[in-house]
């Protein structure tokens, strides 16, 4: 294992081993042991109770996250012609369709979101193996199969994200920067615990949050208390 840098030592310092701390604390701490010379991002993670190769304990969903994320999303609007003018008018960065398809059959995947209305998915479909795996791949689920592309693009641009458990039960996404206030980090944490408790499945039996922690990137994890977390 590698030595820990005097920021590192620092940080590690300052997080209490197997202290699970309120909500508000933690995302005050997040500002004290962060030392990356860029905007970091804070990152949540979620452990639950579910079997995620069960059909029926799978958690899935999208929230809309009061402050956004911080990031710069670059979206991409594969449409047809009359859909185009309609997309670029409400933020799209990129938009087309055939020019597109074969752009990313190409290997092209220098985007964060693709929005794409139903009447061109039998195009897109097929290019399921390429975005599939980067995660990509419009779903109706997820709010990126529509015809109203404005309302979809405008959406993405202000913070809304989707999120889905993966195979070892643990949800995990970025809910901002360490830029942001400890107030808004607190509100988008809360906007997205109070979305993962609306989705716990019937199935799921014993306690549903097993864990959660929040940490920037290069950051020790600080553990949340789920007490302190609320729901709405």
């Amino acid at each position: 294992m590698s030595k820990l840098t005097k920021n590192q030592k620092t940080a590690y310092a300052k997080v209490e081993p197997h202290k699970a701390y309120k909500l508000g604390e933690a995302a005050a701490l997040l500002k004290e042991i962060t030392f990356t010379k860029f905007d970091a991002s804070v990152d949540i993670d979620v452990r639950l109770g579910v079997d995620p190769r069960k059909a029926n304990q799978m958690v899935r969903g999208v929230v809309t996250l009061p402050h956004g994320t911080g990031k710069t999303v670059r979206v991409l609007v594969l449409c047809t012609p009359e859909k185009e003018a309609e997309a670029k008018a409400a933020g799209a960065d990129y938009v087309g369709l055939d020019e597109y398809v074969e752009k990313i059959k190409g290997g092209w995947t220098d985007v964060d979101v693709i929005i794409t209305t139903p009447n061109v998915m039998g195009k897109v479909g097929a290019l399921g193996r390429i975005l599939g795996p980067r995660g990509l791949m419009p779903n109706p689920k997820t709010g990126t199969v529509t015809m109203d592309v404005a309302k979809a693009v405008s959406e993405v641009k202000a913070g809304k994200i989707d999120f889905k458990v993966d195979k070892f039960g643990i949800v995990h996404t970025s809910i901002g920067k360490v830029s942001f206030t400890p107030e808004q980090i607190v509100d988008n944490a809360n906007e997205f615990l109070s979305m993962i408790m609306k989705l716990k499945p019937s199935a799921a039996k014993g306690s549903y949050v097993k864990s959660i922690y929040l940490s920037t990137t290069m950051s020790p994890g600080v553990q949340i208390d789920p007490k302190s977390v609320e729901t709405k």
